[in-house]
């Protein structure tokens, strides 16, 4: 009997079976971090972009959490200023990914598998995954609570026929700094659009950051464990094809703590004004 979605979201937002080693990017000219599985040849990787003013070490325990599934994990640590380039993230995006797949990692006993490759980012970095995405095929995207960019990465979606996932928090999928919708929309294959209850976008965020002082997106637990759940299911499906975690993938499937939401629904409130969310898209060209 296969296992429910419930009892799978339960195991998915546990730590994996394999023992985790960081990486340097560095080393090889792009700096970042890559987390890998202690071993494995072929494997699935991601390039995984950072949200506005945050950097890798905001993401440590998601990063990890994907490679202890068999999932090497990768983010550049560049363009954490106030005024980012998004195409120049997207940039090391790709370089990132090409590291993972140019180069044996580890102790040269691991690799990645050339056709087993997916963009995924947070915030702003969700719209530049979608930037990359679009001049580099790859088998799946993920954009975990996106933000405008410039140029827009709505625009771009059409251009894309990988599969999506795209999250949202229940609080401010609405907000104008959220384009979620306008982005599962827009995108030109398979797009999953799920908000996750009673979370905001910056709760995914791990540790200290400049704005956690000003109480500003403060880290929300359940909204990271039920993520990092959701992402890992609809990673090991895109990637490897195990059909065990098909439901992540699907847009009729049901999963805990979530709600799946049509783009082209008629929104009837207004949406709320945020002080801080385009400040990230000043610069991008």
């Amino acid at each position: 009997m296969a296992p429910s979605v419930k009892s799978l979201v339960s195991e998915l937002a546990s730590r994996g079976p394999h023992r985790v080693q960081r990486g340097d990017l560095a080393l090889a000219g792009q700096p970042g971090a890559v987390f890998t599985p202690s071993e494995g040849l072929g494997l699935p990787a991601v390039a995984f972009a950072h949200g506005w003013m945050s950097g890798v070490d905001n993401y440590l325990s998601l990063l990890q959490h994907l490679a202890s599934w068999g999932i090497v994990a990768a983010a550049p640590n560049t363009e954490r200023g106030p005024f980012p380039s998004h195409l120049a993230l997207a940039t090391d995006l790709q370089t990132t990914l090409d590291i993972c797949t140019g180069i044996r990692l580890g102790h040269g006993d691991i690799s990645v598998h050339p056709d087993k490759l997916a963009f995924a980012g947070h915030g702003m970095g969700a719209g530049v995954a979608v930037i990359a995405a679009a001049q580099r095929p790859v088998a799946a995207v993920a954009a975990l609570f996106p933000a405008p960019t410039a140029p827009k990465s709505e625009a771009i979606a059409p251009k894309i026929t990988a599969p999506a996932l795209i999250l949202a928090g229940a609080t401010d999928i609405s907000a104008i700094d959220s384009n979620a919708k306008d982005l599962a929309a827009a995108w030109g294959g398979e797009a999953v659009l799920r908000s996750i209850d009673k979370a905001s976008g910056n709760g995914l965020l791990e540790g200290r950051r400049v704005l956690g002082a000003l109480g500003v997106g403060k880290a929300e637990k359940t909204t990271q464990k039920t993520a990092r759940a959701i992402l890992t299911g609809f990673l090991l499906y895109t990637l490897t094809g195990d059909k065990k975690y098909s439901d992540f993938a699907e847009a009729d499937s049901s999963i805990p703590k979530t709600q799946l939401v049509d783009p082209f629904a008629v929104e009837e409130v207004a949406k709320k004004k945020s002080p801080l969310g385009q400040i990230s898209q000043l610069r991008g060209k």
